[in-house]
C-alpha cells in the first residue's frame, strides 16, 4: 500500500485494486457452480485462460509450472486466486505463479503459502524468482510441490 512522503497512507495501489476486483470475480464465479467436478474444471479452465492472455515469457513460463505442478502434485487443485494461477487443497491455495506482468517486476514468481510444508529449521524460503525453466529448475519445482503437499 502507498504512502506519501510524509508517512501519510495513500490506500491500495492501481495493481492491487486490480488484483481484488479479479479475487471478488472469481468468487462470484464459483458460487454459480454446482458440482464439485464442474466447479474444479470450470476453475482450471479459467486458470489456462488466464494463462493464456500472458505475455509470451510470462505466458512460457507459467504453462511448464502449471504442467510441473499438475505432474507432480495432482491432489492440488488448480484454480484463480487474485488473478494468478494457483493450486489449492480443499480450496485453500498452497501455491501460485505470479508473472512479472502482473505487479510490473522483474521476474516472475512461483510462491508458497503457509499451508506448503516446506518448513527447514526457523527460516525457510517460501517464494522463489523464475526467469526460465531448465531441466534443474524443473526439477527443483517438482521437488518443492511434492514436498508442499507432503
Amino acid at each position: 500500500m502507498g504512502n506519501s512522503e510524509d508517512g501519510r497512507h495513500e490506500g491500495f495501489s492501481a495493481d492491487e485494486r486490480a488484483a481484488m476486483k479479479d479475487h471478488a470475480k472469481e468468487l462470484k464465479a464459483a458460487s454459480r457452480r454446482t458440482s464439485k467436478a464442474e466447479k474444479a474444471a470450470e476453475a482450471e479452465r479459467d486458470l489456462l485462460a488466464k494463462i493464456a492472455e500472458m505475455q509470451d515469457a510470462d505466458r512460457a513460463l507459467a504453462e511448464r509450472v502449471h504442467a510441473i505442478v499438475t505432474a507432480n502434485a495432482p491432489t492440488l487443485e488448480p484454480k484463480l486466486w487474485y488473478g494468478m494461477p494457483s493450486y489449492a487443497i480443499d480450496g485453500k491455495v498452497v501455491c501460485f505463479f505470479q508473472s512479472a506482468e502482473k505487479f510490473k517486476a522483474r521476474y516472475a514468481t512461483l510462491g508458497f503459502s503457509d499451508l506448503a510444508k516446506l518448513d527447514d529449521g526457523p527460516m525457510w524460503a517460501a517464494g522463489f524468482a523464475l526467469t526460465e525453466v531448465t531441466p534443474e529448475v524443473e526439477a527443483r519445482i517438482a521437488e518443492l510441490v511434492r514436498r508442499a503437499v507432503g
